[in-house]
């Protein structure tokens, strides 16, 4: 039985070369390799000519030749998974495609791998190395104690990291989003929303980026006069612990209050404990994440969105640009910026928050109890507060399941 014919198999274009670049401009074989790495040692007529009849022939470097040549492996690596250990969460994902992207059009490839040891995985680093897989490191996660950043400088490896270094505020190889900032932007949108109130929600104390959004709520609180004793909680990168530790900071916010959170994952648990209690986000209760991952777009949170495509073409910059002729380089601060959905969306006067079992708010006399809304009577049922669903009346579309966790920890 004759073999399959592939469609065009009988003809295969052959693919232009460095040589007949060369004699198509009428220069030499060298002279079109210093247009393509390094143009400023070319006269400008005679680069225009080699670029001309580069893009006529449609010649393309062979970039496995020359990282060979250069004994470079043209490829980042990037560690995944979290430092402590947790799965990818929901803003990686987006992250990663938009650094390939970047790692495309900076001619280079990222290279991700994990480490068994995540307190300390230069190990990994320095094989990565050693088998010349890599010539450089992508960081993320960042954080106190972090053993990468000296290693790599001490080995003279070039690295740019998502997330200053923070032990070494000298070093200037990075980018991050200011979370301050970002917060405070956060908490000035639901001041303009109409809510009264307004705490936060974070993770404990000792995270950098963490204890830096928390200071942006305190601080910005602060200048506009707002009240912040009782209002602050703690818990983990948990939907559920989010949910638990924000039932007193609900009881204590009252009607009309909202919560700001260091992620979207907790913002997820307060929406959570919102609907437990029969309390619309938004219309009840304002929240407002943080990273505008797929999980605030999925149920409806605002949220502040980091910039990741400029964060993954910045980091690469970093890289592939020579340092400034004066100085040292200083890191890349970028903002983040609200995308406000219906979660910060108040509507209507406040109402009368249920407190949670063990809670003790007491209610003034001119403030009734819940349900804040007319008594039933024979004219108007108890509940659903709502219109039943009927056939001139389509019952609400439930939203999407909660679910049962999400670790997003790359910040």
């Amino acid at each position: 039985m004759a073999a399959l014919r592939r469609p065009g198999a009988g003809h295969v274009p052959s693919r232009a070369t460095l040589v007949q670049v060369a004699a198509a401009a009428g220069v030499s074989r060298q002279t079109v390799s210093n247009v393509l790495n390094a143009p400023e040692r070319v006269a400008p007529p005679t680069r225009d000519r080699v670029l001309l009849e580069i893009s006529r022939l449609g010649f393309r470097p062979n970039t496995a030749a020359r990282a060979l040549r250069r004994r470079r492996a043209a490829a980042l690596g990037l560690q995944v998974g979290c430092p402590d250990g947790t799965s990818l969460g929901t803003l990686t994902e987006p992250f990663l495609y938009e650094l390939t992207v970047a790692a495309r059009a900076s001619d280079v490839h990222v290279v991700t791998f994990s480490a068994a040891d995540v307190d300390d995985p230069t190990a990994e680093y320095e094989h990565l190395l050693g088998v010349r897989a890599v010539d450089g490191f992508l960081l993320t996660d960042t954080r106190h104690d972090d053993p990468r950043p000296s290693w790599l400088r001490s080995h003279a490896v070039p690295f740019a990291s998502f997330g200053r270094v923070w032990d070494e505020p000298e070093v200037g190889e990075w980018v991050d989003v200011d979370g301050r900032t970002g917060v405070a932007v956060g908490v000035r949108h639901l001041v303009a929303q109409g809510y009264e109130s307004i705490g936060f929600l974070g993770w404990p104390a000792g995270s950098p980026v963490g204890d830096d959004r928390r200071e942006g709520w305190r601080s910005t609180c602060a200048e506009l006069g707002l009240v912040t004793d009782g209002l602050e909680g703690t818990t983990t990168q948990d939907v559920h612990e989010a949910a638990a530790a924000s039932a007193p900071l609900l009881d204590r916010l009252g009607g009309g209050g909202a919560l700001v959170c260091a992620s979207d994952t907790l913002a997820l648990g307060v929406w959570t404990a919102l609907r437990d209690r029969g309390l619309r986000p938004g219309a009840d209760v304002g929240v407002v994440g943080f990273d505008d991952s797929p999980l605030a777009a999925a149920f409806d949170l605002t949220s502040l969105r980091q910039p990741l495509a400029r964060i993954a073409t910045t980091m690469l910059g970093l890289l592939t640009r020579e340092p400034p002729a004066a100085g040292r380089r200083t890191g890349v601060l970028l903002e983040p910026s609200v995308v406000e959905r219906s979660s910060s969306q108040r509507i209507g006067p406040p109402p009368v928050l249920p407190s949670t079992p063990g809670s003790d708010p007491t209610p003034s006399a001119a403030t009734p109890s819940r349900p804040s809304r007319p008594a039933p009577s024979a004219a108007t049922p108890s509940r659903p507060s709502r219109p039943a669903s009927s056939a001139a009346t389509p019952s609400r579309p439930s939203r999407p399941a909660m679910p049962a966790a999400d670790t997003t920890r790359l910040t």
